[in-house]
């Protein structure tokens, strides 16, 4: 268990500086996404109402405040491994819950404005969004989040001995070590 924590916590951080374009593209899709479905009830409650998501207003509030606070931490190139961990999940469950219906044509959303609009081919069509973001979460989750992020800055913290945060109670002296 300590493995999987320290592979998710501590993610490698020496990967391009270009990863950086990679974060800024997920992370800004996932935040707008997230404030669209409480700014629009036709991509929050009501699409998720229209699906036969179960409790589709918890849903609708959990899914957005993730991906919200998600985008946020991979902008930042925080906690990467971590949020690209539900992030993968939540496109899986996107492409089965609406893909699956679109290909038999009996989706309970609005078909796409112009052909192909049922089948093989629409799915390709549509597919595309959650294609590119699952691919891109699973980049970062396996390569990290690139030396422009904080996790490289609190990587390269943690090599230099500085400690992130003094025992509770007790002031740091000039030295970096808790006072006795």
């Amino acid at each position: 268990m300590n493995k999987i924590i320290s592979w998710v916590m501590s993610p490698p951080t020496d990967g391009p500086k270009s990863t950086l374009l990679l974060r800024l593209m997920a992370g800004g899709v996932f935040f707008w996404e997230g404030l669209l479905k409480f700014v629009y009830a036709n991509q929050g409650v009501g699409r998720f109402t229209k699906l036969g998501i179960p409790f589709p207003h918890f849903v609708a509030t959990f899914i957005g405040g993730l991906e919200i606070v998600g985008g946020l931490l991979l902008l930042a190139g925080l906690a990467t491994r971590l949020i690209a961990i539900p992030f993968v999940a939540e496109m899986i469950v996107a492409i089965l819950s609406t893909k699956i219906s679109l290909y038999l044509g009996t989706s309970p959303l609005p078909l796409p404005p112009a052909p192909p609009q049922v089948g093989f081919w629409a799915v390709l069509h549509e597919i595309r969004s959650e294609y590119a973001q699952i691919l891109t979460v699973i980049f970062l989750m396996m390569n990290g989040p690139g030396e422009w992020s904080l996790d490289a800055a609190l990587s390269r913290r943690r090599k230099l001995g500085v400690p992130e945060l003094a025992p509770a109670g007790r002031p740091l002296d000039l030295a970096g070590a808790a006072s006795r």
